[in-house]
């Protein structure tokens, strides 16, 4: 495993979506379920019809199994969506799934809290949990019981 941009002094800042920029390093203690948590307050894309930028703060929370995500080349990769036309609903599935596909989670969700426009905010989330696994069914349990209890929306 060779990490490319972890200390890299001459990092290139992609701003149209790629993802190639992810990383991962070798989970060292698989035997253990934990959680890992980012937060991304500064994420922005552009809305696909009207251009305008959207902001965002993206949260993923993973179960990881064998593999790992590495934080700076994860930030690469939500920067590369700068210049990207997508829907929120879609940003915040397009970076599970491509999560997913780069390290095989055991469970992982994102959520997206976008910032208003037009007096309304959007808040998607989605989640998986590896089929066959007790994480299947946590990830239906998460979503059947998702914002049951929403938060008072008057800081954005």
């Amino acid at each position: 495993m060779t990490l490319s941009h972890l200390g890299s002094q001459e990092t290139t800042y992609s701003d149209q979506y790629d993802p190639s920029l992810l990383e991962t390093f070798e989970n060292a203690h698989q035997g253990n379920d934990y959680y890992v948590k980012f937060n991304c307050p500064e994420f922005t894309a552009l809305c696909p019809i009207t251009g305008q930028p959207d902001f965002a703060t993206i949260i993923i929370s993973y179960v990881p199994d064998v593999k790992m995500v590495e934080s700076k080349s994860l930030k690469l990769y939500l920067f590369s969506f700068r210049n990207h036309g997508s829907f929120h609903e879609d940003c915040v599935n397009v970076i599970m799934k491509d999560l997913i596909t780069l390290m095989d989670p055991k469970y992982i969700e994102v959520t997206g809290k976008f910032l208003p426009r037009g007096g309304l905010s959007i808040d998607p989330y989605c989640n998986y949990g590896k089929p066959g696994t007790r994480w299947e069914s946590v990830a239906w349990d998460r979503m059947t019981h998702h914002d049951m209890y929403p938060e008072n929306v008057d800081n954005r």
